[in-house]
């Protein structure tokens, strides 16, 4: 379920877990598109064959940096944020590459809200994102992300 909060509510959104995202599937022609964006052919994610044969994962694998992409996607599930003129993804304070991401693997995020500070001309917002695997004991990718909103 998304949240939706007013640019005037943003501080108090600290503490707060929004949630999961909805599932996505991981799928070899978004694999082979990104690879074609990054110029990132590597084998273990573009030829299924070789990686299904020779990989230690077993099949083709997402890239570390597709998977992480993926969270500004999940990000905008989550949270609608009201009466803003601009929403600017402004980086990571930290990334684990914790396990790979299978093609075919079904994702998801959760999000927790770790921190909101007021910056010049509006808010930050600082994000526990957490990208798991359907099945898996261990995430993917687990992340603190930065947004901020200005009015």
């Amino acid at each position: 379920m998304t949240t939706v909060i007013d640019y005037a509510e943003l501080g108090s959104l600290a503490g707060r877990d929004l949630g999961w995202s909805d599932w996505m599937e991981v799928t070899q022609d978004r694999v082979n598109v990104f690879a074609d964006a990054t110029d990132d052919h590597q084998w273990i994610h573009v030829d299924p064959e070789r990686a299904f044969a020779e990989s230690p994962f077993g099949a083709p694998i997402a890239h570390g940096f597709l998977t992480l992409s993926l969270t500004l996607k999940f990000w905008t599930e989550l949270i609608d944020v009201t009466n803003v003129t601009t929403k600017v993804n402004y980086g990571l304070d930290k990334v684990r590459f914790v396990s790979p991401v299978k093609v075919g693997d079904r994702i998801r995020m959760n999000a927790v809200v770790a921190d909101v500070q007021e910056v010049k001309g509006g808010w930050q917002i600082t994000v526990d994102q957490t990208i798991e695997v359907e099945g898996s004991e261990r995430p993917a990718v687990v992340a603190r992300g930065l947004q901020r909103y200005y009015a």
